[in-house]
């Protein structure tokens, strides 16, 4: 016999009731709501893709300014005080 199977029935005479609550706040929105996502285009995808590496870019300039430029320094730490 394997492991986990069995021939016999099981039979559930009990049903199970639901709760016929009414939906509250976001839920009862959303109740009659369809959504679909659909794929971003190429367009789209290159609008972004240039966002984060220019805001990558400006980062690990910030960072390297940061640490070989001491008046960058001195006025990032009197600024974050």
């Amino acid at each position: 016999m394997v492991k986990g199977f069995s021939n016999n029935e099981v039979k559930n005479d009990t049903e199970i009731k639901e709760s016929n609550k009414e939906k509250k706040g976001l839920a009862a929105f959303l109740k009659g709501k369809k959504f679909t996502y659909t794929l971003p285009g190429k367009k789209q995808i290159n609008i972004f893709g240039s966002i984060v590496l220019g805001l990558n870019m400006i980062l690990i300039l910030l960072v390297i300014l940061y640490l070989k430029n001491q008046e960058f320094h001195d006025f990032v730490f009197n600024v974050g005080r």
